[in-house]
């Protein structure tokens, strides 16, 4: 029993000392030149200089860090939350690269991984390297000082002191390599996780779209109820007026009996037809039925001018996410269709990095915008619940392209 329990601490012990090397090693052949290159694309940012550089190794330096933070979690079980803002996607070309570089240095998630950059790279060093030293030392001071005190006279005393020194030196890597390695995650989870700032502005981010979530959805409500009071319900009560009027014909006036009751199965029908649009308007049975490839390409038939569809999804993201980029699409598609004056149009959807992206352009007159109260505003409220982004580029005289990125999980595919 004590044999197998010291076997797994001189396991956790040799693994504790891999990490730390591994760590020790990332801080200053990755840490270094990240930092150095981060630093120096920033200066000559206003000369043009960076602009290439600068989105590359910054998002070096956020790919770094996010690897400090699966170590954190999976070596020492130290949460690390992320704290980036996410990024709209951007236009190719000099521009592109451009607000690309704006949205990095206005998230204060940069300069902190910056600042973690410059400190790990002594503090990396120190805690990674320092379990493996001891372990080396213990070593030394065990196997190869009383070699030296038996067969050599020189330095006798030294030789001898290493000997408990060694002892010790073991002692302290065998039960505290793990602890330096979480001493690390910890470390890191200070300058890598979220400030108060950050957390505070999310908060109010995430109280601002619950609260326009709510106002979406009782407005919705509202609607819902005023195309049942309008529609069906005024329809079928017609429909029981004219059968209650048919059953005190029938005996009398069988012909005009006989109208009431074609009648009424019309109404029927009309109020059939308005609760299948209402239940469609909630959510399309092709969405249910086929998805959101087979939905998005139906909508695009029904569209009055040819719509170019291309769809790349491993997957089915969940049914609200799923609901949420349909009715976006269909929205950007049915603006482009009444105002734009376009001949044509396109709607892209991939899934790339753990986001959902849906891109949706047409070759129309441009000016479009998110302006509050327009079916854009609506769109970006609609993806803000599930922590989504909406980009409008609408210069006049088009072309227009909407980006919509959310976060989305894709089930697997069926097999």
């Amino acid at each position: 029993m004590n044999g197998s329990r010291t076997g797994r601490r001189v396991a956790r012990m040799l693994t504790a000392c891999g990490r730390g090397l591994v760590q020790a090693l990332a801080s200053q052949f990755a840490g270094v030149p990240l930092l150095v290159g981060s630093l120096l694309s920033v200066v000559f940012l206003p000369l043009g200089l960076g602009v290439l550089t600068a989105p590359l190794l910054l998002k070096g330096t956020r790919a770094f860090a996010d690897t400090e933070r699966r170590w954190a979690r999976e070596w020492s079980g130290v949460p690390i939350a992320s704290p980036y803002r996410p990024l709209p996607r951007t236009e190719p070309g000099l521009i592109g690269r451009i607000e690309l570089c704006r949205e990095l240095l206005k998230d204060p998630a940069t300069w902190r991984d910056l600042l973690w950059l410059l400190v790990n790279v002594p503090v990396g060093a120190l805690l990674g390297v320092l379990p493996a030293a001891l372990l080396v030392n213990g070593l030394g001071g065990l196997l190869v000082a009383p070699f030296l005190v038996a067969f050599t006279s020189a330095h006798h005393l030294y030789w001898t002191l290493n000997i408990p020194l060694g002892a010790l030196c073991l002692a302290v890597a065998v039960f505290g390599a793990p602890l330096f390695v979480k001493a690390h995650a910890l470390f890191c989870s200070v300058l890598l996780s979220p400030g108060r700032g950050q957390l505070t502005a999310r908060v109010d981010s995430l109280t601002d779209s619950r609260s326009q979530v709510v106002d979406a959805s009782a407005a919705e409500l509202r609607r819902i109820e005023r195309d049942l009071h309008d529609g069906a319900q005024a329809r079928l009560v017609a429909l029981g007026m004219n059968i209650g009027l048919a059953e005190q014909l029938i005996k009398h006036d069988p012909e005009a009996a006989s109208q009431l009751m074609m009648e009424a199965r019309e109404h029927s029908g009309q109020a059939l037809s308005d609760l299948r649009d209402l239940v469609r308007g909630i959510h399309p049975p092709v969405l249910a039925e086929r998805g959101l490839d087979g939905a998005v390409r139906a909508l695009a038939l029904t569209m009055p001018f040819p719509v170019d569809v291309r769809i790349e999804l491993p997957g089915r993201p969940e049914a609200p996410v799923e609901s949420a980029v349909y009715f976006a699409v269909a929205e950007a598609l049915t603006n482009a269709a009444k105002h734009s004056g376009a001949g044509r149009a396109w709607a892209q959807l991939g899934h790339e990095d753990g986001r959902l992206v849906a891109i949706v352009g047409d070759d129309g007159m441009g000016g479009a915008s998110a302006s509050p109260g327009g079916g854009l505003a609506g769109v970006e409220r609609r993806l803000a619940a599930f922590d989504g982004v909406l980009v409008v580029t609408s210069p006049a005289g088009g072309p227009t392209i909407i980006t919509m990125e959310l976060p989305c999980a894709l089930s697997s595919p069926r097999t």
